[in-house]
């Protein structure tokens, strides 16, 4: 557990939780603490699905421009790889990964966001890379996952303008994936991954591997990448549960292994 970062898990779900008031800005101890953050949820075999929370009011309204503000051209090349590479932490994670995002989720916070793989908005929520507007650009992967999520055209328009959306505008160009109300958000991210608890870890292991390592890959490599993953998953005891309960036609009893 760190001063502003905390997992909590329970019914196989684990709860990466920011708290640093008022709007929990990314500063290098944030940052490195979602790295730890990452790798706990990644070894702890208990928890089979992860949510990403700020909090009630809001999720994370970007990096510490305070802590940044001073920082010379040699500083920030040393130290802009370790702040993409945290929150890469957070998108390796072998598990489903949803943001719950009330307030603001903007700069290192949308970046953030990006890393998950789905998002659940609040109604009220606004959303945005704003960078552009203190003359610089998202650096923890909003130019590239951005561009990924909803098509270089739509992130160019949001990086380059600086502009916020509201959660209606995300949900129509694929940066949210579902709208709530604001006071539903964590219990609809629990919604969307509890039935991932129960269901073939290594088999789901394999899907994001297989969907994201695939993105970084012409088709050919990305194809040949499938199948490798599709075949070492008839080592599984679940591949084999499965494909018996299927046969008997009851319900499986994933163990994820």
């Amino acid at each position: 557990m760190g001063d502003f970062v905390r997992v909590e898990s329970g019914d196989g779900i684990g709860t990466i939780r920011l708290e640093r008031p008022p709007m929990n800005a990314l500063n290098t101890r944030v940052q490195e603490e979602l790295r730890a953050a990452a790798a706990e949820v990644t070894a702890d075999s208990g928890i089979r699905a992860v949510i990403v929370y700020g909090g009630e009011k809001v999720f994370a309204a970007g990096a510490d421009i305070k802590e940044m503000a001073e920082m010379s051209y040699v500083a920030m090349a040393e130290r802009a790889a370790d702040l993409s590479s945290a929150l890469g932490a957070l998108a390796r994670i072998p598990k489903p990964v949803v943001a719950a995002i009330t307030g603001y989720a903007l700069g290192g916070g949308c970046e953030l966001a990006l890393a998950c793989d789905w998002r659940v908005v609040a109604e009220d929520a606004k959303l945005g890379q704003p960078e552009i507007k203190l003359g610089i650009i998202p650096g923890a992967g909003g130019t590239q996952r951005l561009a990924r999520l909803i098509g270089p055209a739509r992130a160019k328009d949001l990086i380059m303008s600086g502009r916020m959306v509201d959660a209606q505008e995300a949900l129509r160009i694929g940066l949210a994936d579902r709208v709530v109300p604001a006071d539903q958000v964590y219990s609809a991210a629990v919604e969307l991954v509890r039935p991932y608890v129960t269901g073939p870890a290594q088999a789901l292991r394999a899907a994001k591997l297989a969907v994201d390592g695939g993105l970084e890959m012409d088709l050919a490599s990305g194809l040949a990448w499938e199948s490798q993953l599709f075949a070492a998953l008839f080592a599984t005891d679940d591949r084999r549960e499965g494909m018996e309960a299927f046969v008997a036609k009851r319900k499986p009893d994933f163990t994820g292994r």
